[in-house]
């Protein structure tokens, strides 16, 4: 819920970004490489979200019911503004064919999908001669460093504990969290 309320601040500002500039557009990349999650409660609590894109839901950019292109298209032409949030995992899918890459720890590195977002978006303008007015956020690590806060905070408490008493215990491949309410 601290992700979801810190995201939250960086939206209502593109918000005011996009709406401030003619067929202005806030794309809004935040964490979420395999999950939507902070993206999707971001997109729900915060009204100005007009888009949200996410690992678990394939989009297409310029064909297809889940185009997103022609329907930005629309939209500026509608309202002349449009907020875009998306979870740094979606839309992979535009990468195929790329090489792997993995960090120090072996994990698998995502491509950039908000700067790839970046400039389909003004590329597709462009072409129709549309006047657009892009501001890319990518309030990562900003969101990602935030102090946790009340339940988050108790919660994050109750996590350490008990990976502390199961390494004291002498556990091994295991891990810590919340199931069925324990």
């Amino acid at each position: 819920s601290t992700a979801v309320r810190t995201a939250g601040g960086f939206i209502t500002g593109a918000h005011n970004e996009a709406k401030g500039a003619y067929n202005g557009v806030a794309l809004v990349k935040v964490m979420g490489r395999d999950s939507g999650f902070i993206a999707a409660y971001s997109s729900l609590a915060n009204p100005y979200v007009n888009y949200c894109l996410i690992p678990e839901v394939k989009f297409t950019l310029r064909e297809g019911p889940r185009a997103l292109l022609p329907h930005l298209e629309k939209r500026l032409g509608a309202k002349h503004h449009a907020v875009i949030v998306v979870a740094e995992g979606a839309g992979q899918e535009f990468f195929d064919g790329a090489a792997e890459r993995r960090d120090a720890s072996g994990n698998k590195l995502h491509n950039d999908i908000g700067t790839f977002l970046k400039g389909e978006i003004i590329g597709y303008f462009r072409e129709r001669k549309i006047e657009v007015n892009l501001k890319y956020f990518d309030p990562g690590y900003s969101i990602r460093s935030i102090q946790a806060e009340g339940e988050d905070a108790v919660f994050c408490s109750l996590l350490a504990q008990s990976a502390v008493h199961a390494a004291m215990s002498g556990r091994t491949d295991m891990m810590v969290g919340h199931w069925a309410g324990e």
